[in-house]
């Protein structure tokens, strides 16, 4: 049995390792068009001279910087599964349990998020009550989310139009967007809720009220020790970055039945009788009875043009957004304000270039070193305009820092990544793209999808796709014989 997997990112390296697992005679081929592994998952471990007073001698430390994921949420099994596999359970760090304050800019101020929200619905009332996030107008009006009637279902509906009808606008806007803008950098009132927080819908019309249903299900998980999807306790990270779960996947597929490609480009994918064939960018061509394109939807649709037009057409209706992250490490001297908390978001309605701020050596101590603060700035969201140059975004970070935080020193590293057409946004719509997807993929037995654009976009949900893309091959695999 032969399979390609097309794209090197986790979904892909996820793929040709469950294909290992669960296929052990068969030739697999795994293509990536750059020069590295891992995707969006890339880790610098920077040395640095971390000398700091009066002390003559230079000391020095590491910083670990991640260019894109920095955590995976482990409410989902299957990176702790697959870390598991590999041995990395050991290494795996939770968030910092003693400063895990998150902060929300509101006019310029850095305001603590309420406490008490459970998959991101507010349940705790006191904590309601208390904070300036929203004005006391807004705080009835939630209240109404006990009292309101679970509309029939008719549709789907956005994000933002759910929230506001249970929640009110004003919660919408200062308490819930901002968490959501930093999942999935998208517009809530475009996205769309069956394809992001499909269970929201499911507590009211179970429940009747989103803060009834998450308070009786924060107690029920809570009794069974079981953390919410929601809680910032359920991250975790390897000691020097999710890198470690790329190398050891890639040190498990360099064995020699394991054709491993780094600057190869695909160019078509043809199907020939029961057969696929691969055409490389090089000219080069190559066959296998089974392909798995773990590559972003749209290049999925460019590779597919010719086997199937429509199916295409869908894949290429999938729109994306573009990210950068910038990092920069300072000494904590330099830093004005205590760091006492993961960051902050920033809600769309403040008009700033930022999406959030990561305090990423408060929230992981150990990617630091002593006496120094490691902080990350987000930039692009959906119908944002970000600059496309490392310069600018260094500058638009700085000023961030700036504003916010009041830091003027120059920081000791910086690093920026960009991430062109990045992030899938599941829109008003998505399902019935899915729809459309799956019943053309039907058509072409042997031919599987893996990656974020479809059903989840962390990093348990991408190492879920090829585990699935894997089982769908197998299965035909199967009938044919």
């Amino acid at each position: 049995m032969k399979i390609i997997v097309i794209g090197g990112g986790i979904a892909g390296l996820s793929s040709a390792y469950y294909a290992t697992k669960n296929i052990p005679d068969a030739h697999i081929t795994l293509i990536e068009s750059s020069d590295r592994w891992g995707g969006k998952i890339t880790t610098d471990r920077v040395l640095c001279n971390t000398r700091t007073g009066a002390s003559p001698v230079p000391t020095y430390g590491t910083f670990i910087i991640e260019g894109g994921p920095d955590t995976f949420l482990a409410t989902k099994p299957w990176a702790v599964d697959l870390c598991m596999e590999l041995g990395l359970t050991g290494r795996l760090h939770g968030t910092n349990p003693h400063k895990k304050n998150t902060y929300v800019l509101n006019r310029n101020r850095l305001l603590s998020l309420p406490d008490g929200l459970a998959m991101m619905i507010p349940t705790n009332i006191e904590a309601i009550l208390r904070t300036r996030l929203v004005s006391w107008f807004s705080k009835a009006r939630m209240g109404l989310d006990f009292l309101l009637p679970a509309k029939s279902p008719n549709g789907d509906e956005s994000l933002g139009t759910f929230v506001s009808r249970r929640l009110g606008r004003e919660a919408y806007e200062n308490l819930i967007e901002p968490l959501m803008s930093g999942i999935y950098a998208g517009d809530g009132d475009a996205l769309s809720l069956a394809s992001t927080f499909p269970y929201l819908r499911d507590l009211e019309l179970k429940y009747g009220s989103l803060a009834r249903g998450a308070l009786t299900l924060h107690r029920q998980m809570s009794s069974n020790g079981q953390k919410m999807q929601g809680s910032r306790s359920a991250f975790l990270t390897p000691t020097t970055g999710l890198a470690e779960i790329v190398e050891a996947l890639v040190a498990y597929l360099q064995d020699p039945g394991i054709d491993l490609r780094l600057n190869t480009s695909a160019k078509l994918v043809m199907g020939h009788l029961s057969s696929f064939h691969v055409e490389l960018e090089t000219g080069e061509v190559l066959e296998a009875g089974s392909v798995i394109l773990a590559t972003p939807a749209f290049v999925s649709g460019r590779l597919l043009a010719s086997l199937d037009p429509g199916l295409a057409s869908a894949l290429q209706s999938i729109p994306y957004t573009s990210t950068a992250t910038v990092s920069l490490a300072y000494r904590h001297d330099d830093i004005p304000r205590e760091l006492d908390g993961y960051g902050y978001v920033i809600p769309r309605r403040e008009g700033r270039r930022a999406l959030a701020c990561t305090w990423t050596s408060t929230k992981f101590p150990h990617r630091a070193p002593e006496g120094h603060a490691l902080i990350r700035v987000f930039v692009g969201r959906a119908g944002q305009e970000i600059p496309w140059d490392e310069g600018d975004l260094l500058e638009l970070a700085k000023e961030e820092l700036n504003l916010t935080l009041g830091i003027t020193a120059e920081p000791l590293v910086q690093r920026v990544f960009m991430w062109d057409r990045a992030m899938p946004q599941y829109n008003i719509g998505h399902p019935e793209i899915l729809r459309r997807i799956d019943a053309a993929l039907e058509e072409h037995p042997g031919l599987a999808l893996a990656g974020n654009g479809y059903r989840g976009i962390g990093i348990p949900d991408c190492i879920h796709s090829g585990e699935l893309a894997v089982s769908k091959v197998l299965a035909t695999e199967t009938q044919r014989v």
